[in-house]
């Protein structure tokens, strides 16, 4: 029985689509409402990709820089390079993202259970706090783990690393939460057991390690043993 519940964040815990879907539905964003769901699937596939490179070459920055960065491309490719208003109120959203719907819950149904739980992000510390306190749930939270502790993105082992650092526990009592398949496939070869929280039905990912759970949501996570 896991003792030491630990979680992504964007994407996990956190809606990434929220930030264009609130801007979209605001007055005279009528470009954007054209066009949200495909600028917030280019952001976020650019903001990984863009971890996963600056890993391969030894060039960390702080996760906003890669955001801000991801964000600029994705509205170039829809072809809304030209509203720097846009793109402030975007950036904006993204410290205020909607976490999704079954979070605080599942979140306070685990600590009912004298369950240790915890984010371990990409992010950057101020980003997940802002993140955390919009969302309300730092009330559930043992510890907010942010990357840029470590200065290398995941799924390297010396992020997960620090889960014990932080923890003390052993890696077989970690149950690591993720949206992310290649998060998934690190942190299992890490040895952790895992969950993938697949909410688009997508495949598994052809990788070494596979999740131990496939979940549509988090709902059930307290009730895996």
């Amino acid at each position: 029985m896991p003792t030491t519940y630990v979680f992504d964040a964007y994407g996990t815990l956190f809606d990434v689509a929220s930030a264009a879907r609130v801007a979209a539905n605001e007055p005279g964003r009528e470009a954007l409402h054209a066009v949200w769901p495909q600028l917030a699937e280019h952001w976020r596939l650019k903001q990984l990709q863009y971890t996963w490179l600056r890993t391969i070459t030894n060039d960390h920055t702080p996760f906003w820089e890669i955001t801000k960065d991801g964000l600029d491309w994705a509205m170039e490719k829809v072809g809304l390079t030209d509203d720097p208003e846009l793109r402030e109120r975007l950036l904006a959203l993204y410290w205020e993202l909607a976490a999704f719907r079954e979070v605080p819950m599942m979140l306070a149904k685990l600590k009912a259970a004298d369950k240790t739980c915890a984010i371990l992000s990409n992010g950057n510390k101020d980003m997940l706090d802002g993140a955390v306190d919009s969302a309300g749930i730092g009330h559930f939270l043992d510890a907010v783990l942010s990357v840029e502790d470590v200065g290398i993105f995941k799924p390297s082992s010396r992020v997960y690393d620090m889960v014990g650092a932080k923890f003390g526990c052993a890696t077989e009592d970690v149950l690591f939460v993720s949206s992310n398949g290649w998060d998934i496939a690190g942190a299992t070869g890490y040895g952790f057991q895992t969950v993938w929280v697949n909410r688009a039905g997508d495949p598994v990912d052809r990788l070494p390690h596979r999740p131990a759970h496939v979940l549509t949501d988090l709902s059930a996570i307290p009730e895996l043993a």
